[in-house]
């Protein structure tokens, strides 16, 4: 069995994925979740407002999800995967936020009259 450079350089990039790699995102996961629950449950309302507590929520969640795509799904050593799994998961979550916002604005408009 006979390998060409592209098998070869395909198993090096996953090769530096090493115990030490994984526990370093493990730790990167495990602080951006410590941010968010002190954010929740430690700094009180009046401090931060709701749009500004919510907007750093979908952020940090975001920088969650390429984590967890990116080095546990394997996804960064596929540059074409990862690339489309991001714009097509990106153009529905947007989509879903869009339709949310407008169906929530209709029902507020019509049910509490």
């Amino acid at each position: 069995m006979s390998f060409d450079n592209t098998d070869l350089a395909h198993e090096q990039e996953h090769a530096t994925m090493s115990k030490g790699k994984i526990w370093k995102v493990f730790f990167i996961l495990l602080g951006i979740t410590v941010v968010e629950f002190i954010i929740a449950l430690g700094v009180p309302h009046t401090v931060m407002s709701d749009t500004i507590r919510n907007s750093i929520y979908v952020i940090l969640t975001l920088f969650k999800a390429y984590y967890i795509i990116a080095y546990f799904m394997h996804l960064k050593f596929e540059k074409y995967a990862f690339i489309a799994g991001l714009v097509l998961s990106l153009v529905f979550i947007i989509y879903f936020i869009i339709l949310l916002l407008i169906e929530g604005h209709y029902l507020h408009g019509h049910m509490f009259v």
